[in-house]
């Protein structure tokens, strides 16, 4: 891991940065104006947009702590990982079991530079930051194996990634060589953006973020659940984010956030 110092320098505050908007939609202060006027282009068409970020960020929070206090989870390889947000990853596994094994993987400057936050784990467990994209599936395995042990379970996290790959860049390929290398009865966790309830205010979400040259794909319920293969997905299923074991009722008449969430065991 190169230094924060050279990792700022290598920031782009000309350009709005998908991690640096998602900040921005969680009340964060790292982001530039930059991100904050493509935020707020995108609340403009759909003004759910925070609070489908906050959902996201919910939906990870309880999927951690069942898998880390109802499955006994021990090992978390966190990929996309992002700007970090407190609670983060680390910190809601570690508090159910001081012991836990965090790694995380990003390739972003921006996350970079705050791979100090990441870092701050119980002197029990581990949490660790690797810098490595997403598709270097064979780079991010060889790096993780120091401070994960593979023939054990591990709780591999993909939350709000897989929506900035399109099918071309082979976001398949990368989930199922990244499961085949996990051990029997470990779990893949994944959020992802659709447009199954409201697609026109998605395409102009999608098309303000393309103006602002990142790029996002929604996908169907289908070809979200695709991304599980032979996995089990726990109940509930492939839902909205919100509506996976919610910790309050859900309002009725409620529209759910453009974002599906699920859970699958590994065989």
């Amino acid at each position: 891991m190169t230094g924060t110092e050279e990792a700022v320098g290598r920031i782009d505050t000309t350009r709005p940065h998908p991690a640096r908007v998602y900040d921005w939609f969680l009340g964060g202060k790292d982001n530039y104006p930059v991100d904050e006027e493509l935020g707020r282009r995108i609340t403009e068409i759909e003004s759910t947009a925070p609070q489908s970020a906050r959902a996201n960020r919910a939906f990870m929070r309880r999927a951690v702590r069942h898998l880390a206090a109802e499955q006994g989870v021990r090992q978390f390889l966190d990929i996309g990982t992002g700007i970090p947000t407190e609670p983060n990853l680390h910190q809601i596994a570690q508090s159910v079991a001081p012991d836990a094994r965090v790694v995380y993987v990003d390739n972003d400057p921006i996350v970079l530079a705050h791979a100090g936050a990441l870092l701050r784990g119980t002197p029990e467990g581990v949490t660790e930051y690797l810098q490595a994209d997403a598709l270097d599936t064979a780079s991010i395995l060889e790096q993780a194996a120091k401070f994960l042990d593979f023939g054990r379970p591990v709780a591999l996290s993909l939350i709000a990634l897989l929506h900035f790959m399109k099918d071309d860049d082979g976001p398949h390929a990368m989930v199922d060589t990244l499961v085949d290398a996990l051990a029997p009865g470990s779990f893949l966790v994944l959020s992802m953006m659709t447009a199954d309830f409201d697609p026109v205010n998605v395409r102009r979400g999608i098309d303000a973020y393309a103006a602002g040259g990142v790029t996002l794909v929604a996908r169907s319920r289908a070809e979200v659940g695709a991304f599980f293969g032979e996995s089990e997905v726990l109940e509930p299923g492939v839902v909205p984010v919100a509506e996976w074991h919610p910790e309050e009722p859900i309002p009725a008449g409620s529209a759910p956030v453009p974002l599906y969430g699920a859970v699958g065991r590994t065989s």
